[in-house]
């Protein structure tokens, strides 16, 4: 049984989009994979940019320095 864990910034991902995404990831694991679509988990964590962070830094503060 795949488990996928998508993880995104909580920044106006629309249902319809994180629908396709989860729709999107199962076809692939079906097809590349030859997994079972009906046993295939996915998930999707929306973060909030202030819990975020690359290169010591939070996205939130990158995104507002332009980075």
């Amino acid at each position: 049984m795949p488990y996928v864990n998508i993880k995104i910034t909580r920044e106006g991902a629309s249902a319809e989009q994180k629908a396709e995404l989860i729709s999107g990831v199962t076809e692939l694991l079906a097809r590349v994979l030859g997994k079972n679509p009906q046993t295939t988990v996915v998930v999707i964590d929306e973060v909030e940019t202030d819990n975020w962070g690359i290169g010591g830094e939070t996205v939130t503060v990158r995104r507002a320095s332009g980075r």
